[in-house]
């Protein structure tokens, strides 16, 4: 049987064995600094979302203590953007998600979410861009209405808005339920009549027509700039069986006291 060759290769006689590569130095500096530039990273991404969850607790706590008499919610907060840390140093968060789908409002609940944008660090300065959402079920619109002292009750259809009440007519009460479709637009919200029935003395007539002939097809507006900051507009609102939900937008808004307690005004 003949014998395995050897694994290694023989050197031949005054040959040198062959040399480890050794890295230079250069090329050791830099391994060094990269991995300290690595760390370094890393210790600032963690940095940066230890802050970013305090600034988050600590905003929702503050809303939560500055919320008014009557008013209960669990609030969550949401910074978008990019680095905690680099938003602060510039002065203005890119963006904030407030979130409280379960607010309660003289004891009726009411979801709401609120979007800003372009938020300074600094207390008083205007903020970019603010919108707000706030939906509510047939129940609470109910008991809101009820708060105020205004007879009557509110259903909410498909796209439509209906409303019962009762007048006195030479002492002869009147029923009547009226339909409308609701229409956003800025401070003043638009109603604009889609049925009317009437019924009195055990008897009920579509009395549509007639509000048609009076109205000529022109809805009615509302003004509702009373009941919002001075500058913001009422966007959007959109009515499903059972629920409605109001969007409110404003700009340049500076969130403090003042500035929360004065309302818009219906020239």
């Amino acid at each position: 049987m003949a014998a395995s060759e050897p694994d290694t290769i023989p050197i031949p006689d005054g040959a040198e064995p062959p040399r480890r590569r050794r890295v230079g130095r250069g090329a050791r500096i830099a391994l060094i600094l990269a991995a300290i530039v690595v760390g370094v990273l890393a210790l600032f991404v963690a940095a940066d979302v230890v802050i970013r969850n305090i600034a988050e607790q600590r905003v929702a706590d503050e809303i939560e203590a500055g919320l008014p008499a009557g008013v209960e919610a669990d609030v969550a907060v949401k910074i978008g953007g990019g680095s905690v840390i680099a938003q602060y140093l510039g002065g203005t968060m890119d963006e904030i998600t407030v979130s409280a789908p379960e607010v309660t409002v003289q004891g009726s609940p009411v979801g709401v979410e609120l979007v800003a944008t372009d938020v300074p660090i600094e207390q008083g300065a205007a903020i970019g861009r603010v919108e707000a959402t706030v939906t509510a079920s047939e129940a609470t619109v109910n008991d809101l209405i009820a708060l105020q002292d205004i007879p009557g009750g509110v259903t909410l259809g498909d796209g439509v808005v209906g409303y019962d009440g009762s007048v006195r007519v030479l002492g002869i009460p009147v029923d009547y339920t009226v339909t409308a479709v609701v229409e956003a637009a800025g401070d003043t919200v638009l109603l604009r009549a889609q049925g009317v029935d009437v019924s009195a003395l055990g008897g009920r007539f579509d009395a549509s027509d007639l509000v048609d002939q009076l109205l000529d097809g022109t809805p009615v507006p509302v003004c509702v700039a009373e009941h919002l900051p001075a500058g913001a507009e009422v966007n959007d609102i959109t009515v499903t069986p059972g629920e409605v939900s109001v969007r409110v937008e404003a700009s340049d808004v500076v969130f403090d006291d003042a500035s929360l307690e004065t309302t818009g005004s219906c020239g």
